[in-house]
C-alpha cells in the first residue's frame, strides 16, 4: 500500500480509537498506545524511519506551545512547592530509581546510558491524566498541579537527558563542563525566549488571515526551536518561555473570528502528532523485537522493561506520598490552616496520575543510531522497548482505572472556575452596559435588557445554571435549529443560493456558540 494511503488509512484508525475512548470515558492515548502496539506484529505495515534530530521538535514543539498557551501563572505561583516538587525530586527520584535498576539488570551499561533511560522515562505527560479528571470534576488545586507539572517537567527531565547523552557521545562530562552548560541552558533560554517573543510580536500583530496567522505560528513554533537548539540552549525552555509571554501579550489583540479557528487547528495538530508517534515507534518495535530474538536477548530485555515500567511508578509513589505526609505532619503540628489540607486521597491519585506519553516517545526517538565514531549507540534497541513499555504500561494500567480510582476516593470539585467566570463575566458586562448607556435606539434598548439579564443571572444566588450557559440558552438552541433547518429548506427550494445560506448558517453558528451550543456533553 502507497505511504499516502497508509497516512489516510492510519489517522482514520486513530480518529476511530479517540472516538470509542471517548465513549467508554478514557484517555484516547491509552488507545493510540494499543493501537501502535498492535501494528508493530502487522506483517504489511509500512516500515517508516524518522530522522533521530527531527523527533524532538515535530512531536514536542507543538505539544508543548499549546501547553503552555493554557497555563495559568497565577496558579503556577500558588502551587510552585508541589509543582517544583515534581518537576525537580519526582523526575530526579525516577532518573535515579531507573539508572541504578538497569545498571542492576544490564551491568554492563554505562551510566550516561542507564540515565538518559531514566531520563526518557521520567516525564509525566498530564494530557491523559487531565481528560480524564475534567470528566470526573477533580478538584482544582490537583488539576492546576498536574498541568504545571506537565509543562516543566519535560524541561527538566530533557534537560538531564541531554546532559547524558552528550556525555555518551563525548565520553566524559566532567563538572567543569557540566555546570557552565547548565547555567546557560536554564537562565539563556528563559531569556531566549522571552526576548524572542517581543522581538516577533511585530511580525503578528497585524495578520488578520486565519491560514497566514497559523503558518505563521507554526513557523515560529518550530524555528524559536530549532534556533534555541543550533545555539546550544534547551528548546523546550526556551519555547515554554516564549509561548507563555505571547499568551500573556496577544490575547486581547486576536478577534474571535481568528482566535476559534486557530484554536481548533492547534487542537487537531496535537491529536495528529500524538497518534503518528504511536504509529512510528509501533513501526520500530518490530525490527526491534526481530533483533532481540536473533541475539536471544528477548527475555532479558522484556525482564528489563517490565523492570523499568514497575520502578517508573513505585518512583513516582514514593516521592508523592512521602511529600503529602510531610505536610499532613506539618499542618498537625501548626493545628490546621486556613487552607485545605492534603489528604491520603489526593496523594493517591496524584501519584497514580503519572501516565507516560508523547515526550518519552520523542526522546526514545531522538537518541542518535550511531556514535561519531561509527559504533552503533550502545543498548539504543533497549531504550526503545523499555520507553514504549512505559508508555503503554503506564496509560493502559493507570489511564483506565483513574477515573474509578477518583470516584472511590470520593475526591469532589468546589467549582472555583466557575465562580471566577461568574465574577468576571458580571464585571465585563457591567463594563458593556455602560459603553452603550447613553443609546436610544431599539437596538440599545434591547441589549442593555439582555445584558442585564446575563449579569442576574451570574450574580444572583442560584448556581444550578451551568457556567457557559446564558438567558433562555436551552430556548434559543431550539430556536436557532429550527432557523438553521428553514434556511436548509429554502436553499433546498432555490429561495436563496449558496452564498446566501452559508452566510446565514455561519451567524446562527455563531449565536448558537453564544448560547452556549459549545459544551461537549
Amino acid at each position: 500500500m502507497a505511504t499516502f494511503e497508509w497516512i489516510i488509512v492510519l489517522l482514520l484508525g486513530a480518529a476511530l480509537l479517540a472516538a470509542l475512548a471517548h465513549r467508554l470515558g478514557a484517555p484516547y492515548p491509552t488507545f493510540l498506545a494499543l493501537g501502535g502496539s498492535v501494528l508493530a506484529f502487522v506483517p504489511a505495515s509500512p516500515n517508516w524511519t524518522l530522522d533521530p534530530h527531527l523527533a524532538l521538535t515535530l512531536f514536542v514543539a507543538p505539544v508543548l506551545v499549546d501547553a503552555a498557551y493554557d497555563t495559568s501563572l497565577r496558579d503556577l505561583r500558588a502551587n510552585w512547592r508541589p509543582v517544583a516538587g515534581l518537576v525537580v525530586a519526582a523526575v530526579g527520584t525516577t532518573v535515579l530509581a531507573v539508572a541504578l535498576v538497569a545498571r542492576w539488570l544490564v551491568p554492563e551499561m554505562p551510566w550516561p546510558v542507564a540515565i538518559a533511560l531514566g531520563a526518557i522515562v521520567a516525564p509525566p505527560d498530564a494530557a491523559a491524566a487531565t481528560a480524564v479528571m475534567r470528566q470526573v470534576k477533580l478538584p482544582h488545586k490537583l488539576l492546576k498541579i498536574l498541568e504545571g507539572e506537565s509543562l516543566l517537567n519535560d524541561a527538566s527531565a530533557l534537560l538531564v537527558y541531554r546532559l547524558a547523552i552528550m556525555t555518551v557521545i563525548a565520553g566524559h562530562l566532567g563538572f567543569a563542563s557540566f555546570a557552565p552548560v547548565f547555567l546557560l541552558t536554564v537562565f539563556g533560554s528563559l531569556a531566549a525566549g522571552v526576548g524572542c517573543a517581543y522581538a516577533l510580536r511585530p511580525l503578528t500583530a497585524g495578520l488578520r488571515e486565519v491560514p497566514i496567522a497559523l503558518i505563521v505560528q507554526f513557523a515560529f513554533t518550530f524555528g524559536v526551536w530549532i534556533a534555541a537548539e543550533a545555539i546550544g540552549l534547551s528548546g523546550i525552555l526556551t519555547l515554554v518561555a516564549y509561548a507563555m509571554t505571547v499568551a500573556r501579550r496577544d490575547g486581547p489583540q486576536m478577534p474571535a473570528h481568528m482566535r476559534v479557528p486557530i484554536f481548533a487547528v492547534w487542537e487537531t495538530a496535537v491529536f495528529v502528532l500524538n497518534a503518528f508517534a504511536f504509529v512510528l515507534i509501533g513501526m520500530q518495535l518490530r525490527p526491534i523485537w526481530q533483533r532481540l530474538e536473533a541475539g536471544g536477548e528477548r527475555s532479558d530485555a522484556v525482564i528489563t522493561a517490565a523492570a523499568v515500567l514497575a520502578v517508573t511508578i513505585a518512583a513516582r509513589f514514593a516521592w508523592v506520598m512521602s511529600y503529602h505526609a510531610l505536610k499532613r505532619r506539618r499542618a498537625r503540628r501548626a493545628g490546621g490552616g486556613a487552607g485545605p489540607q492534603p489528604t491520603v486521597g489526593a496523594g493517591i491519585v496524584l501519584s497514580w496520575a503519572g501516565m507516560r506519553g508523547i515526550v518519552t516517545l520523542a526522546a526514545a526517538f531522538a537518541i542518535p543510531e550511531t556514535l561519531p565514531n561509527g559504533a552503533p549507540f550502545p543498548y539504543r534497541d533497549l531504550i526503545l522497548l523499555c520507553a514504549f513499555a512505559v508508555v503503554l504500561g503506564t496509560l493502559v494500567l493507570q489511564g483506565l482505572t483513574m477515573k474509578p480510582l477518583i470516584r472511590y476516593m470520593g475526591l469532589t470539585d468546589d467549582d472555583p472556575v466557575g465562580r471566577e467566570i461568574r465574577l468576571g463575566r458580571a464585571h465585563a458586562y457591567r463594563a458593556l452596559l455602560d459603553a452603550i448607556k447613553d443609546d436610544d435606539t431599539l437596538s440599545g434598548k434591547l441589549l442593555r435588557k439582555e445584558y442585564a439579564a446575563v449579569i442576574e443571572l451570574n450574580t444572583s444566588e442560584a448556581r444550578d445554571a451551568p457556567v457557559d450557559e446564558v438567558p433562555g440558552g436551552p430556548l434559543r438552541r431550539r430556536a436557532i435549529a429550527v432557523a438553521r433547518q428553514r434556511a436548509f429548506e429554502m436553499r433546498r427550494d432555490d429561495v436563496i443560493g449558496d452564498d446566501a445560506y452559508r452566510v446565514l448558517v455561519r451567524e446562527l453558528d455563531w449565536a448558537e456558540l453564544s448560547a452556549g451550543g459549545g459544551r461537549q456533553d
